[in-house]
């Protein structure tokens, strides 16, 4: 069974740096044949979605980043290199994490080590952050305010699929999207426990992209009391059940 949950953490790793290659490519793919400056272009109104839909992107991976470092230096620094090399920024950072768990981490459970802040002590102390209540008001409004973007955009401009919208620059924005829809389907793997639920969710992220996961995110908040932390989403019921009784699933800072 530890062999097997280990294997996990391996497939991950080896996951996330196969897409940190794929979108390296693709942004110098980019770089070399249109230049980056063309994806701000007024009046591409596809292009504009798919930027409202990459930054609630990068909002959502830097809030847990936020989670998981204790210097705001850092995570300015972060927030500037996700905005401009996206998920490979992202699918790093996740790499990192596993190549910091010990081997007991990785046998016991390596997705939740890799998801959770490394505690000084011998208990999880989680930062004070948003309230519940205004987590759910942020998610519900950004996913508004994307659905509204698409919404004005399809009738003004019209269909997606139109060989004009296909740039390279939209290219590279959506394989960059994609990719994060891949960081957050593990996610989701890993926090269902019925793999019907998973890959319920899994289709909605393809489909509606940061719609999708704004709405997963508001759902797994309504899970929790105002007394709680945010942060309690981002792991799995069984891990947050086993938090306060197992001394294993604490993360520590000196490994």
């Amino acid at each position: 069974m530890a062999t097997m949950v280990a294997s996990v953490g391996i497939a991950v790793k080896t996951l996330m740096s196969i897409l940190a290659c794929v979108m390296a490519a693709s942004i110098a793919y980019l770089l070399v044949v249109n230049g980056i400056s063309t994806c701000f272009a007024p009046r591409d109104w596809w292009m504009h979605v798919a930027l409202v839909d990459f930054c609630i992107t990068i909002a959502i991976i830097w809030a847990w980043f936020v989670y998981k470092e204790s210097s705001w230096i850092i995570g300015v620094a972060f927030l500037f290199l996700l905005f401009w090399v996206g998920s490979v920024a992202t699918c790093v950072y996740i790499v990192l994490q596993f190549y910091k768990l010990s081997p007991e981490e990785s046998r016991k459970d390596p997705l939740y080590f890799a998801l959770a802040r490394r505690e000084k002590g011998d208990a999880m102390v989680h930062r004070r952050g948003p309230s519940v209540v205004t987590a759910r008001i942020i998610l519900s409004a950004l996913a508004c305010l994307l659905l509204g973007t698409f919404i004005y955009t399809l009738i003004v401009d019209g269909s997606p699929f139109q060989s004009k919208v296909f740039t390279p620059c939209m290219i590279a924005t959506l394989t960059d999207i994609y990719i994060h829809v891949v960081v957050f389907s593990v996610w989701v793997a890993y926090k269902e426990s019925s793999w019907t639920s998973a890959f319920f969710w899994m289709v909605l992220l393809v489909c509606f992209r940061s719609i999708a996961t704004c709405a997963y995110i508001v759902r797994q908040l309504f899970y929790l009391s105002p007394q709680q932390s945010v942060s309690c989403i981002i792991f799995s019921k069984s891990n947050r059940d086993l938090q306060s009784r197992d001394p294993l699933l604490v993360p520590h800072s000196d490994v």
